[in-house]
Formats: structure tokens, sequence, C-alpha cells
């Protein structure tokens, strides 16, 4: 088949969609795997969040692993992806002092819409390019009717990629990551830009992929977000996206009809400023997942993915004590509410389906939807020697994905 190159009118499409996603990524969304979604489009998610050794289309590869441009149902050709979720997160704490408490307050934040785009273009028989859009990473509550707390993060990332095909079974790939973060801790919105990298490589085997992908630290500095250690003036944080290795293998056993894939990541979390500052661990993330096509036009998917909670619990705290944060001294009562309250990435098990329908032989759509199940974390501190001052956060959520492909 001949090779089709990249064309404005191809360019000009996509600038399109950029503006209309951005525009539409207007407010953060509670994350499932640390503070980071478990994929991004219907077709990934559907399967769990695998995409290492064999996404399927355009958007999963940007996100899941460079590489893969060189491999999957858009090559040899052009794909354009249009993707969204509706992410509906049900976020609840509770505070006991001294045996008194008011009961479960059940948080604000409760419905998101979160875009994304992508597309993948070939230059030449064995380089392509591709590029995406899409939000990635975000939580947030919102107890201000309690008077409590209220916290909204959400980062967007641009990445283009170029994917180099060395031979017909091994392939390699980078992307730029440009990433717009904001932040939000009841004193006003803060935002900035950092920039990272991601490296990946794909070899196949007949029916078999083996992936293999690396994601350099992105930092953004969030200035003026919170008056952290009381002296009436706002500081700083610092928030790292993590470091991350991921591992994928994918098994066709049927071709063109069943697809089997497994991957796991971890995050360096622990080392990550912002976030080992507030205890968290580093994180391993296990995802499986499974397409199966009982006809050429219609696929079935579903997926199990399980990261496990990185917010450490401590206990025997002083409720008058403080604690240290990038430099800034801070009370370990308000430390503590900030962390299990204001950012409880707590769940750890997945469950998703979805089904993709392809209406015409350019255009198809997908579906998916997850569940992740509820979990709770508690913590018991000391009040002043004369009592006990206990934080309990839970969280459970539910996500609906929608999107359309065109191959041209």
């Amino acid at each position: 088949m001949k090779q089709r190159s990249i064309s404005w009118v191809h360019c000009l499409i996509f600038v399109c969609a950029v503006v209309t996603g951005i525009g539409f990524s207007t407010r953060d969304a509670e994350a499932t795997n640390g503070d980071n979604l478990i994929s991004i489009g219907p077709i990934s998610r559907a399967m769990g969040g695998v995409g290492i050794a064999a996404p399927q289309d355009a958007i999963s590869a940007v996100f899941s692993n460079p590489a893969a441009m060189c491999f999957g149902p858009y090559c040899p050709g052009s794909e354009f992806n249009f993707a969204g979720t509706v992410f509906m997160p049900k976020a609840e704490t509770r505070l006991t002092i001294n045996g008194g408490s008011a009961g479960w307050w059940k948080s604000d934040s409760d419905l998101f819409v979160i875009p994304a785009i992508g597309i993948s273009s070939p230059i030449t028989q064995s380089l392509r390019f591709g590029l995406a859009a899409y939000g990635v990473s975000g939580l947030g509550v919102d107890y201000r009717e309690q008077d409590f707390v209220y916290t909204n993060l959400q980062i967007m990332k641009f990445a283009p990629n170029l994917a180099y095909l060395v031979n017909p079974n091994f392939s390699i790939g980078a992307a730029l990551h440009v990433n717009y973060g904001s932040l939000d801790l009841g004193s006003g919105t803060s935002s900035g830009f950092s920039f990272g990298g991601q490296f990946g490589a794909i070899y196949k085997i007949d029916s078999v992929s083996l992936g293999a992908v690396y994601i350099t630290p992105q930092k953004i500095t969030h200035e003026n977000v919170a008056d952290f250690n009381h002296d009436d003036q706002l500081d700083n944080l610092d928030l790292e996206s993590p470091q991350t290795f991921g591992f994928g293998i994918a098994y066709e056993p049927i071709p063109n009809t069943l697809l089997l894939e497994a991957d796991a990541k971890w995050l360096n979390w622990a080392d990550a400023k912002g976030y080992k500052d507030f205890g968290w661990d580093n994180q391993w993330v296990f995802n499986i997942g499974v397409q199966y096509k009982p006809t050429p036009k219609l696929a079935l998917r579903a997926g199990y993915n399980y990261g496990k909670n990185p917010v450490e619990e401590n206990n025997g705290w002083d409720v008058f004590s403080n604690v240290p944060v990038q430099g800034k001294q801070v009370n370990r009562f308000e430390y503590e509410v900030l962390r299990i309250s204001g950012f409880p990435a707590i769940v750890e098990q997945h469950l998703t389906l979805g089904l993709g329908y392809q209406l015409t032989k350019a255009v198809s759509i997908d579906f998916g939807y997850m569940h992740a199940f509820e979990k709770k974390v508690k913590e018991i501190g000391n009040f002043g020697g004369v009592g006990e001052a206990i934080v309990e956060s839970k969280l459970k959520e539910d996500s609906i994905d929608f999107g359309i492909t065109w191959r041209f």
C-alpha cells in the first residue's frame, strides 16, 4: 500500500481539535493510579489501561508507548482520534475530635469532562509522526460548604511523537511532553509549565509483542498557592510528576480476533517533589486487558487495573506539632487533613468494560466504562495528650468513555 505523508489539511484539522479540546478541559478530575488516569482513550481504558505492547489507536499509543506508532491498526495510513471521559468520583471525609464527629461529608466535586485528541501519520515508510493533547492527571475535593478543605489539581499534556521502524519486528520512539498544570488550594489558582520526555521500544515475535517505556520526572512550580506556615504570605509548592518505568506483553492467539495484553508500571512517587513531602510511596500498577472481535466490525473489551494506594497512613502524630514541607513548617493536623481529606488518591482496584463498532471503512466509534471500587483510609493522631484526632477519607469512582476514530 502506498504511504501517505502528513498534509497541511491534516495538520489544520488537528490544530482545530487541540483548541476545541483545551477549551473543554476546564476542571480537574479525581485520578486513579495515584493522581494519574489509568489510561487515555476509550479502547485502552476499556482494557484496564493496557497499551505498552499493543495499543489499538493513535491516542493510546502516544500515551502508552511512543514506539507503538509503527505497529497498530492505523498503519500504514493515518488516523485521527477524538475522545472524552465523563468522570464521576464520590469522595467523602470525616473528622473525629475527642470522640465528637459531624459525620461523613460528601465532596461537591463529583462530575468532570476530560477531552483527548490524537493523530498518527507516516512521514516515510520507516518514520511516523504522532501527536496528542489530553488531560492526564488531576484530583480535587470541594468541602467548602462545610468551611473545610478545597483542592483542585489538573495537568494537561501536549505530546508530539516520532517513531522509527528499525526493522519489520522492532521499533523505537520518543515523545516530547509539554505540561500545563494548575493548582488551587483555596487561595486562588496557580498555574505553570513543565517539560519532559518519554522513550519506548517494541519488539514483535510472530503473534507476541513486547514493549518497554520510560518517562522522565516533570516538575511544575505553583507560585503563591497557600499560606502553609501562617505568616500572612502565600507560599510556593513544587509538584513533580514521577519518573515511570513500564513493561508490557501482548499475545494475539487468533489474528484480528482475539488480543490479550498485560502491563506493569513503576511510579517513583517517593522521590517526586511535592509527593514525597506529603508522604507518598512508590507505586506498582498492574493491568490486564482483552479484546475479542466476534465479527470484523464489532469489538468487545474488558480489563482490570490494580495500583496500591501510594498515600502513607500515619498514626500517633501530635495535633500541635509541625512538619517541614519544602522549607516551611506546617501544622501537623493541617498537613494530615490536606493529605488524607484534600488529596484522597487512594483507590486501588478498577474493573473496565467496553465495545467498539466500525461504522464505515474509515470511521469507527468506541465506548467504555470504568468502576474503581471504594477504598478507605483512616489516621489517628494525639490531641495534646488528652484525646484523639481521627482523619478518614473514602473514595470510589465511575467513568464513561467515548470516542470516534477517522482513518484516512
